[in-house]
């Protein structure tokens, strides 16, 4: 059976390959990775499922990609790191970046799993970028970044789950936990 365009069809944004990653990650947010179906997607966008195929030709595939490269891609600011050093604006980078990776926890598993070296690619650099003009060598300020990267990464996949790792059965302050953490990441830069 054919659907009929809806009178809303009409006043719709035009769907757009951000139109078709922001509904997804709505998905994704609220009802889980495995509650996302390109059927599902029409539905949320109002239009066919074959609809999103003119956008994203591999479908599925193509579309958890974009997912973690949306995600995943969240540059560090380098401005000022010279003068104000680089701590700082890597403690905010990892701050901001961790929310982020909370707020879009669906998405996380696909991070760690899905071989998309291009989404973290920016994110990486800029890093790199901030330890340089902070006056870090080129072979530490790329070892340091992958490592920060690592921890804020790591340390959102076990909030995710919510189990402490070191057994003891109490509650986790998890932001104590990743400041204490992030401190001694950074610490071991140098």
């Amino acid at each position: 059976m054919v659907r009929q365009p809806s009178i809303n069809a009409q006043h719709r944004t035009p769907l757009s390959t951000e139109r078709i990653i922001e509904a997804a990650l709505r998905i994704v947010d609220g009802q889980g990775l495995a509650r996302l179906t390109m059927r599902r997607l029409g539905d949320a966008l109002e239009v066919e499922a074959m609809a999103i195929y003119h956008h994203l030709p591999r479908g599925k595939e193509q579309l958890l990609d974009a997912l973690v490269t949306h995600v995943a891609s969240s540059p560090a600011q380098a401005d000022g790191a010279a003068s104000a050093g680089w701590r700082e604006p890597l403690r905010r980078w990892a701050a901001g970046y961790r929310e982020r990776l909370l707020a879009h926890a669906g998405v996380l598993p696909l991070l760690v799993t899905r071989r998309n070296s291009a989404a973290l690619t920016t994110t990486v650099r800029s890093l790199q970028e901030v330890l340089r003009r902070g006056g870090v060598g080129e072979e530490a300020a790329a070892a340091a970044a992958h490592t920060v990267l690592g921890y804020v990464i790591g340390h959102a996949a076990l909030e995710v789950r919510g189990t402490p790792e070191d057994g003891a059965d109490r509650p986790v302050d998890w932001d104590s936990r990743f400041t204490a953490g992030l401190d001694l990441v950074l610490a071991g830069v140098g």
